[in-house]
């Protein structure tokens, strides 16, 4: 920590405490460490309901890591349509590593004739 000895376990609990009250910093945070099992025990599924509370709020970081859970199927499945939208609501947000993973993604679907949501040449716009 800064000043003060490093305690994740500390620091989940007041993660929690605030995302409880609806911060959606927290709770992206704490996500995070759910998600790793950091100072908390591991939960895959509880990251994921945080970070679709904090995504609600308009957290470009839960958005781009709820992407990526919808991208690999971390205990959602696999949803490409899911990845795209919350890909793009991180980019809205100016979010650099969203906008050059949204544009891989749609360069992947269409080399593999998958049909995403998407305008006319958004891929190039990303890479």
């Amino acid at each position: 920590g800064m000043g003060v000895p490093q305690d994740v376990g500390e620091a989940a609990r007041l993660y929690r405490l605030a995302a409880d009250q609806g911060d959606a910093e927290a709770q992206c945070n704490l996500a995070v460490f759910c998600e790793k099992g950091m100072g908390v025990p591991q939960d895959v599924g509880e990251a994921v309901r945080l970070y679709c509370l904090a995504a609600d709020q308009g957290n470009a970081n839960a958005q781009h890591n709820l992407a990526l859970m919808y991208h690999f199927g971390r205990d959602v499945l696999q949803d490409e349509v899911e990845t795209a939208r919350y890909y793009r609501l991180a980019v809205e947000q100016g979010n650099a590593r969203a906008q050059l993973f949204l544009g891989r993604l749609l360069l992947q679907a269409a080399a593999a004739g998958i049909a995403l949501p998407a305008a006319s040449g958004e891929a190039a716009r990303f890479l």
